[in-house]
């Protein structure tokens, strides 16, 4: 067996997942070469801290906790285990290290988009509902045509909206309204007795996922995307089935 066959068969070996004739041809080669040696020792190593060390769970605080416990700042570095050479054990350390700093990472990243995923859902169904309530900034009645030229002069974007309405959902009118910290252009639709609000923003700056995103947030359907540097935001009492029907609508090139 080769050195490049050794090391790559080093991890599956410590974790005996060869057959008996292979492991011990791992075994024979290990015994008389002292690189690979040290190569398989970090491996076991590795192993064993990233088992003792990484979370199980994803609870952001939870997490930083048990970070804290495991590595106070004031430890000093932990010697290797007594048959351990040095280099194999820094190196080691060095990839758990890098392992968590990823993890960590990672999480974070994940519990921040979600946090403002959250945060453009809600704002959606508060501003849907002053719409209800009669308090856009400006709003005008007719259809597509009246419409879109209608926002010029009052957004600093053109909103990219061809759906004009048709027998199942008509285009009432449309809106400008405060998003966050922006103005955004509302189309209002309807559907029998309910009211669907489309709001169009320039998403730099906002967490608008790339592929739609649908959840029931307070009792109303709510739908995020994003196409090109808008985002939308479509929200309405509809069940969720009959809003992604508007969705899909919408979205149609």
């Amino acid at each position: 067996m080769d050195c490049g066959k050794a090391r790559e068969l080093s991890l599956d070996g410590l974790r005996q997942r060869l057959p008996s004739e292979l492991a011990a041809e791992l075994r024979e080669h290990l015994s008389g070469c002292a690189p690979c040696s040290n190569h398989a020792e970090a491996e076991r190593v590795l192993s064993e801290v990233l088992d003792a060390s990484l979370p199980q769970y994803a609870a952001p605080l939870a997490l930083k906790r048990r970070l804290a416990a495991s590595w106070p700042a004031s430890t000093p570095a932990a010697a290797p285990p007594r048959g351990i050479g040095r280099p194999a054990w820094a190196s080691a350390m060095a990839m758990a290290a890098a392992v968590t700093l990823v993890v960590v990472g990672s999480t974070a990243f994940f519990v921040q988009q979600r946090s403002e995923l959250r945060q453009l859902e809600s704002e959606t169904v508060n501003d849907h509902l002053r719409m209800l309530g009669g308090a856009p900034l400006a709003q005008v009645t007719g259809g597509l045509h009246e419409v879109k030229p209608w926002f010029g002069g009052k957004l600093d974007f053109a909103p990219a909206v061809r759906f004009a309405g048709n027998d199942d959902f008509p285009l009432q009118g449309g809106a400008v309204e405060p998003f966050l910290d922006r103005r955004a252009a509302v189309f209002v639709y309807k559907r029998r007795l309910h009211t669907a609000s489309l709001f169009v923003v320039q998403d730099n700056g906002l967490a608008f996922p790339t592929s739609l995103r649908t959840r029931t947030v307070r009792g109303f359907s709510v739908a995020l995307w994003k196409e090109g540097d808008q985002g939308y935001a479509l929200v309405s009492d509809l069940n969720l089935r009959e809003l992604l029907d508007l969705q899909a609508e919408i979205a149609s090139p």
